[in-house]
């Protein structure tokens, strides 16, 4: 069979065509503006998961569908209406923290992935209000109404999930962006350029192995490398704010430590890449810091008596 002309399937098409259509824009920016607003605190970056190293929302979503898949299963069988009605209320509880997370999540995403992401949450949201419905049905004694709702509820579900694997696997939201740095940079030291060159208190971007990276160097000497791209998003490091021993990406917000890439602030949840420097004869090495070494707490360290960043 022929297979060199067939292109996407139709629902992959449309989901593609949706991520390209800009007419619900101007609703995704009021909202995303409401969600931002929200005087979350540090809550907000619980509940993007810093805490965890990945987004939560994925997490939280299984109670709301595991009970209702269960409740569906459960209005199959002969006598087992108070189990059922139980089950979709546990849902109904579970599903407002999930929608919460998830709209935190949201509003940190790039404009296609928002477009699709809006209608993940309507579609959830619908089948949210379906299950309300089918909750207050079997509480009246009315189950067959109830379970008509439950099932329509589930299939909305089924249709969100759907998209939301589509923002997960094909757009790569909530994915480490800078997961494949060490994969790309070959072990041993890299040159960067001369020390002299390099502004102070300034990030700038340089190149290793054709990987971007950013360099800051500080007024006391010691020169800091991380990953340019962000973990969050791949937003552009060096185009970032250096605050109190951090950079700020410039897209979302993101803070890591200068000194070792940890992520002190969200919406990331990975830290960044960082690299172990030194100067030799006027002139930035650079190396992978090895994994062993990374993580919170981790400082600068010392190579044969050269400062390291």
């Amino acid at each position: 069979m022929d297979t060199s002309r067939k292109g996407p399937g139709r629902i992959l098409s449309a989901v593609d065509r949706l991520e390209r259509r800009p007419e619900a824009d101007g609703l995704i920016d009021a909202v995303r503006r409401a969600v931002r607003a929200v005087p979350l605190g540090r809550g907000r970056d619980a509940l993007h998961g810093r805490w965890l190293g990945h987004p939560v929302h994925p997490l939280m979503v299984q109670v709301p569908i595991g009970t209702w898949m269960s409740a569906a299963v459960l209005d199959l069988l002969p006598g087992q209406h108070r189990a059922a009605r139980a089950l979709v209320g546990v849902g109904l509880m579970a599903a407002l923290p999930a929608a919460v997370a998830g709209w935190t999540d949201w509003a940190e995403l790039r404009r296609p992935q928002m477009r699709v992401g809006l209608v993940h949450a309507m579609a959830n949201i619908s089948a949210a209000t379906l299950y309300a419905g089918s909750f207050a049905a079997r509480s009246r004694g009315r189950h067959g109404r109830g379970k008509a709702l439950g099932f329509a509820g589930l299939t909305l579900i089924g249709v969100g999930g759907a998209l939301g694997g589509h923002l997960a696997y094909r757009q790569a939201s909530g994915a480490n962006h800078a997961e494949q740095i060490p994969y790309l940079v070959k072990p041993g030291w890299h040159g960067l350029g001369d020390v002299a060159g390099l502004p102070v208190g300034r990030p700038v971007r340089r190149h290793m192995d054709e990987v971007p990276v950013m360099v800051v160097r500080e007024a006391d000497g010691a020169v800091h490398v991380l990953a340019d791209q962000c973990s969050h998003m791949a937003g552009p490091l060096s185009e970032g704010e250096i605050i109190d021993g951090c950079v700020r990406c410039p897209w979302h917000g993101s803070t890591f430590r200068l000194s070792d890439g940890w992520n002190v602030g969200g919406p990331a949840t990975a830290p960044q890449p960082a690299f172990d420097t030194r100067v030799v004869d006027g002139r930035v090495e650079a190396r992978l810091r090895d994994l062993e070494e990374a993580g919170p707490g981790n400082g600068h360290r010392t190579d044969r008596g050269i400062t390291a960043g």
